[in-house]
Order: C-alpha cells, then sequence, then structure tokens
C-alpha cells in the first residue's frame, strides 16, 4: 500500500490509527471549497522540473569525473543530493540515483551491483534527511519521494524500515549531549556565545535546534553503524550544499564552512574525510554546489535576463 507521500507503508512500522478520533466531528471538513482549490492553483505550487536530462548528464557526469579522481565520491553524492533537494528540483534526485547506480541511467539492466546500489540508496536517503534542518520538510518529502519512486523494488526492500531515531525518556539525554557535542564542534570558540544569542530570540529555539543536531544532524553513534550512515564530515557537506545552495543566507553558510574545516580535528578520519575538511576540499565543495545549481537553474536564470531586458 502506498500513502500520499510516496512510500510504501506494508512494513511492520506503527502508524496512527485511521478510525476519527471521539473529540472530532463526525462531519469533518472533506473537500477544499472551489475558491480555495483556485488560489491553490496560483503562485506556481508545483516544484521546479527537471532540467534536460542532457544538460543533467553533463554536470553529473563532468562533478563525478573530478570526485572519482579526489577519491570523493561520496562526499559528491551527498553534495549533489542537497542540492538538488535545496533548489526543489525532485525530479532529478530520481536521475541522479539512476545515474549514480547504472551505466546507462534510462537502463535499469545497466544497473551495477545490488550491494553499490543500496549503498548509495541509503547515502542519498539520508543526505535527504539531514537536510531537512536546513532546508525544511516540504523539499525534503518531494525529493524523498522521488528517491523512492527511482529505486528499485529489491533495493528498498533491503533498505532500513526500522526506526532509530524515536524519542525515549532513556536516549534523550544522550541525545541532547550528541547533539552538544555536535554544536561544540561546529562552533567553537564561538559555542556559547551563539547558544545564549539563539536562545535570547526564543527560549525553545536553541533547545530545538540542539535536540535536531543530536537527532538528525549528528553521525550516529559508534556500535550504531547502520547503511547510509554520514560521518561528521559529511554531514558539514550537507550544512554547506542546502545553505549555499538557497543562497542569501551567509552568516550561516560560513559557519558551516568553518564546520567542515574543523572537521579535520575529528578522530579516526578516513581518506574522503581528511580531503573534504582540507582547505582544498572545502572549496571543492563549494565550487561543485555552485556548477550543479548553475545548471540546473539555467532556464530560470535565461527567463529572469529576458524579462529584465
Amino acid at each position: 500500500m502506498t500513502d500520499t507521500f510516496g512510500t510504501d507503508n506494508t512494513d511492520s512500522r506503527q502508524y496512527i490509527s485511521a478510525k476519527t478520533p471521539s473529540y472530532l466531528p463526525s462531519d469533518m471538513v472533506k473537500h477544499i471549497p472551489p475558491a480555495i482549490k483556485q488560489l491553490l492553483t496560483l503562485r506556481n505550487p508545483e516544484a521546479w522540473p527537471s532540467p534536460p536530462i542532457e544538460r543533467l548528464h553533463r554536470v553529473f557526469a563532468r562533478t563525478l569525473s573530478e570526485a572519482k579522481q579526489l577519491n570523493a565520491e561520496t562526499g559528491w553524492l551527498v553534495l549533489s543530493t542537497c542540492t538538488l533537494l535545496t533548489t526543489n528540483r525532485p525530479s532529478a534526485v530520481g536521475y541522479l540515483y539512476r545515474f549514480a547506480t547504472r551505466g546507462d541511467p534510462g537502463s535499469a539492466e545497466t544497473r551495477r551491483n545490488l550491494e553499490d546500489a543500496i549503498s548509495r540508496a541509503a547515502v542519498m536517503r539520508e543526505a535527504a534527511l539531514k537536510s531537512v534542518v536546513f532546508v525544511g520538510v516540504p523539499r525534503t518529502i518531494l525529493s524523498l519521494a522521488s528517491l523512492r519512486e527511482a529505486v528499485e523494488d529489491d533495493v528498498y526492500a533491503a533498505l532500513r524500515k526500522h526506526v532509530i531515531r524515536d524519542a525515549k525518556p532513556q536516549n534523550i539525554e544522550a541525545t541532547i549531549e550528541r547533539g552538544m557535542a555536535l554544536w561544540k564542534s561546529i562552533y567553537e570558540p564561538h559555542a556559547v556565545k551563539l547558544y545564549n544569542k539563539l536562545g535570547d530570540l526564543h527560549p525553545d529555539f536553541i533547545a530545538f535546534i540542539i535536540q535536531a543536531y543530536g537527532t538528525v544532524l549528528s553521525p550516529l553513534p559508534r556500535g550504531q553503524l547502520e547503511q547510509g550512515n554520514l560521518t561528521r564530515a559529511l554531514g558539514s557537506v550537507v550544512g554547506i550544499a542546502t545553505l549555499r545552495a538557497q543562497g542569501r543566507v551567509g552568516p550561516q553558510l560560513t559557519s558551516h564552512v568553518f564546520g567542515l574545516l574543523k572537521a579535520r580535528y575529528e578522530k579516526d578520519l578516513n581518506e574522503e574525510d581528511k580531503f573534504l575538511s582540507s582547505d582544498e576540499g572545502t572549496e571543492w565543495v563549494i565550487r561543485k554546489v555552485d556548477e550543479i545549481v548553475d545548471a540546473v537553474t539555467a532556464d530560470m536564470q535565461d527567463t529572469q535576463a529576458r524579462v529584465k531586458l
């Protein structure tokens, strides 16, 4: 069975009962009034369509070729996923999966081995989930739904179905500690000052951020290294890609650029994380995000230029 988000509900997860709660009226609104329905068709409610496939293919091929030379393929997959999600090109997210897992994105028969496809789908899914901290829920839903549609049945069957981030009394303290640790690793030596500043904006704001950092943005704890788990450095790649792609959030982008540069001080870095957190690697991440943004928004930029003329 498929729900309205395009996801399969036939697994063992628990869902809200379909029975109407007793405190709600039995004659609840079932249809949107025509005038409101008409309003909802205005102001471009749909996500942006995918750019021409030829253009997508070129930018993916060019940037992936560079990533392979730098041994940064996972970083490339993460930044590409987050850039497409942020620019609200969900159908392009599905194409990215097919590009990353097939010799010919248009032919399912050219898919590479199953384990590789599972790994890449899990990384993309985790990168999209972490993007919700920076971009929000609506665009994350659209891109995750597009990814789900693109993923083959045998790959989806092997992806994790059980929840591991649900809040419980026995894990909330560890979650907050993990969030504070990530907060400090990104924002020191200004972590306390920024914490207090955001707390002054709204008393619950900083608590929400720390919990989100601990639950979603930070790597999963050791011993819980599930498929798709992103390292501390790759989490910062998520932050940079989303913030750079949405634009006009300079202070936040700068903070997360520092966050990636500081990831070089983490223990047990692999070779990819060493590169990504280097000066050269961080610059490469920013430039590749720009390259993908320019490719997927070229038509919109051309339209805006014509309007100005």
